[in-house]
């Protein structure tokens, strides 16, 4: 694994300042300014090559937004159908919400199209504080989802490991980053 496009573009991202918070501006986690498909391969492939180590997969699921290239790509690879956890209310019959709380917004977000006994696995862009996905795999467990594994392209907040333990999930992240003094510095 040595994912050389995606540790390069890291290096080269922006980064922006929003209070105490370094936002890192980058392809996968915000789609600025383009996702190259070399560099959306070079993360699904090996997203793709870690979740052989699960069980079976029903369907990939994803939040709303950046998610969605990878669910995309990931979906028409397997040949899986995905869900997305939208930011959006539809009053569907068995709806279920979230509250999902980060370091810079609060926000609802619903669950449409999962039931007990479905065995997923989630993918997403970026985990930096861990609010979305610890409320998330909160509500996915009460409803008896079966999470085979998460999936996560940039771990910024260093929390996979303590969220893993505290759900008893195995979340694997392609690339561990931290910001220091405005410079992104890959960890691993």
């Amino acid at each position: 694994m040595s994912l050389d496009h995606l540790k390069k573009s890291l290096k080269e991202a922006s980064i922006v300042k929003k209070g105490d918070y370094y936002y890192v501006v980058h392809p996968i986690t915000d789609g600025v300014p383009e996702i190259k498909p070399g560099l959306l391969k070079e993360v699904t492939n090996e997203m793709k090559r870690l979740m052989e180590n699960c069980g079976r997969i029903d369907r990939i699921v994803t939040m709303e937004a950046m998610g969605i290239p990878l669910a995309s790509v990931l979906a028409m690879e397997m040949n899986l159908p995905f869900n997305i956890i939208r930011k959006r209310e539809y009053g569907l019959p068995d709806e279920v919400s979230v509250e999902q709380v980060t370091g810079y917004s609060k926000s609802k977000l619903f669950i449409n199209g999962l039931k007990k006994g479905d065995n997923i696995v989630i993918v997403d862009d970026v985990l930096s504080t861990g609010g979305t996905l610890r409320a998330v795999i909160s509500v996915l467990k009460k409803m008896g989802v079966i999470i085979e594994g998460v999936f996560i392209a940039v771990d910024k907040g260093n929390c996979a490991q303590k969220i893993s333990e505290e759900f008893g999930v195995q979340i694997k992240a392609l690339v561990n980053i931290d910001v220091v003094k405005g410079d992104v510095v890959i960890k691993s």
